[in-house]
């Protein structure tokens, strides 16, 4: 692929893998649309050269402005890069439903709605290529995360029959499950944990659950985001790229681990890191 004259569209752009991503398709030659809640937050990528756009990817109206946006100016774009997406951990039982439905709203039918409204100019081209940022957490599961788990099953799936579907049409899928990665997801996940079920009846487990999620991510422990960048990258110009990309620490054992171990065995697997 000749990437001089492509244009992308880089969600979940204000930090993290995001902005990493947009950094290096700016370095690739694109001309590269970032979108996020926060605009002030991109700054940096604007200064590089990218165009930044409000957006909050769970509301509809945002979504068919940023793409309104695009098209008027490029035409589409030829990459879409489906990063944005946090981690809601607890309980099942503590939960509530609105939670677990935004949840679904950001991870899962915010980037299908932009994926929708985008490929009718990908079509017409005849090409173009959609990045799906999934997680290691797309194939396997964790105590307390059942529904980011959930949503990231669901975006494996969807992204799996999506793949089939536009083929025909010299779109390419592909999925990138990052591992470990140095971003701010430990924080998120434990602090809401804490917050969640500190009077309830999962208060101990929720503790175990946010301590043990505090140790292992940040302290540069993880991987640095820009790997998943230089994955994107390899992947949007290739002429035939994976239809998976396997990244970050802990990504390739986990999965493994969890495709060839019995379900009894991984769950003691993950219950022992609880100490």
């Amino acid at each position: 692929m000749k990437s001089r004259s492509k244009t992308a569209l880089v969600t979940g752009a204000s930090s993290g893998m995001g902005k990493e991503i947009a950094k290096r398709l700016i370095d690739d030659g694109f001309k590269v649309y970032v979108a996020a809640r926060s605009v002030d937050k991109m700054e940096g990528l604007a200064r590089l050269g990218a165009v930044p756009l409000r957006m909050d990817i769970s509301a509809d109206d945002d979504i068919k402005a940023v793409v309104d946006v695009i098209v008027a100016e490029a035409g589409g774009v030829d990459v879409l890069v489906n990063n944005a997406g946090f981690g809601l951990y607890g309980p099942v039982e503590d939960v509530g439903i609105g939670e677990a439905r935004y949840q679904f709203e950001v991870n899962m039918f915010g980037p299908a709605r932009l994926t929708q409204l985008l490929l009718p100019a990908m079509r017409m081209r005849g090409t173009g290529t959609i990045v799906n940022i999934t997680s290691m957490g797309g194939k396997i599961y964790t105590l307390l995360g059942a529904w980011y788990h959930a949503t990231k099953h669901a975006l494996e799936g969807w992204s799996d029959s999506l793949r089939l579907e536009l083929a025909p049409f010299g779109i390419r899928v592909v999925i990138v499950e990052p591992g470990l990665i140095e971003t701010g997801f430990g924080d998120v996940v434990a602090d809401g944990l804490v917050k969640r079920s500190a009077n309830s009846a999962y208060a101990k487990l929720s503790q175990a659950v946010a301590t043990t999620t505090t140790a292992t991510y940040g302290h540069g422990r993880g991987t640095d985001p820009r790997a998943i960048a230089d994955v994107v990258s390899k992947a949007v110009r290739a002429r035939k790229p994976k239809t998976r990309y396997v990244t970050g620490k802990y990504a390739r054992p986990m999965i493994a681990l969890r495709k060839w171990l019995g379900d009894r065995v991984f769950d003691r697997l993950i219950m022992s890191q609880m100490g």
